[in-house]
């Protein structure tokens, strides 16, 4: 009977040693996945692609990309990045390409993940330094595009055609961005303003209808990321917490870290319930486990 069960549990994906091990963590409660100062200070942008595989920015040092081993928290470089240029976050189209905002090149670069070719998708003399995206199953890319000297920002879209279309201007120091999980909301925060605004998005990608989302007194904000119910997950930066929203702009809880300044988030693993967030303070990666998975998952 116990070998049934074994063999039943196999065929309904239970029982996999890792599943089993993240599903009896305590919920909410931050643990290091890697060693400290595995990284350079501007570590940022985790994703994971369709295969399962988890990718961080600079490695290391500035300018290459990191694929690190979820279960052991060991890397190796991946790919480093053209001269003069240095990724902010790392995300996937629909047809698993790889794209990264680089805030030194003023660039959106593409990465081929099968040959590791490095290409310029985007490119505008009217950039500042793209700082992160999200991208719509449409393959529309959706970016922030700070000036952090002049605390300003912007929003951009880019297209299949790979030009860029100017969405927002005069904002304030514009950083974290996600979709909500139907894609008909756009959440763009400022860092230095301290304010989480929204958009409604059409059929087209263009965005209408600016409101203020949430606003905090104190500390900054960064990276942001929905989970399926359309809470939004955001990286205090300062203050070591992931802030919990709920789709009204209620604060439902913060979660403590053990650093500072975090950066950036995802959620990951099979069952979509274990966020990985990069703190640049630590230069590593931490992880916790939540009730509700990510939006894609």
């Amino acid at each position: 009977m116990r070998k049934h069960l074994i063999l039943l549990a196999a065929i309904a994906g239970y029982g996999l040693p890792t599943i089993a091990q993240q599903s009896s963590r305590p919920l909410f409660e931050a643990q290091d996945l890697t060693a400290e100062n595995m990284f350079s200070v501007n570590i940022e942008g985790p994703n994971f692609d369709k295969a399962g595989n988890f990718y961080v920015v600079n490695f290391k040092q500035d300018g290459t990309v990191g694929k690190i081993n979820t279960k052991t928290g060991a890397g190796e470089v991946f790919i480093t990045l053209p001269e003069g240029s240095i990724g902010n976050s790392v995300n996937f189209n629909s047809k698993g390409y790889m794209f990264l905002p680089d805030f030194k090149g003023h660039n959106v670069l593409m990465v081929d993940m099968k040959t590791r070719k490095i290409s310029v998708y985007a490119h505008s003399g009217q950039f500042n330094q793209p700082n992160d995206l999200c991208i719509n199953k449409k393959d529309q890319i959706f970016a922030s595009d700070p000036n952090w000297a002049a605390k300003t920002g912007q929003l951009w879209r880019i297209d299949a055609n790979r030009k860029p279309v100017l969405l927002q201007s005069n904002m304030g120091t514009t950083n974290g961005i996600e979709l909500s999980p139907d894609e008909k909301t756009l959440y763009v925060n400022e860092s230095e303003q301290r304010n989480v605004w929204k958009f409604d998005v059409d059929k087209a990608g263009n965005i209408s209808n600016k409101t203020l989302f949430a606003s905090f007194p104190d500390f900054g904000f960064d990276g942001m990321k929905c989970d399926k119910a359309g809470n939004l997950y955001i990286a205090r930066w300062g203050k070591g917490v992931i802030a919990v929203l709920s789709p009204g702009g209620n604060l439902i809880r913060e979660i403590p870290l053990k650093g500072k300044q975090c950066s950036n988030l995802i959620f990951g693993d099979k069952d979509g319930k274990t966020v990985y967030v990069t703190l640049q303070d630590r230069k590593c990666v931490e992880t916790f486990r939540v009730d509700i998975p990510g939006k894609k998952f």
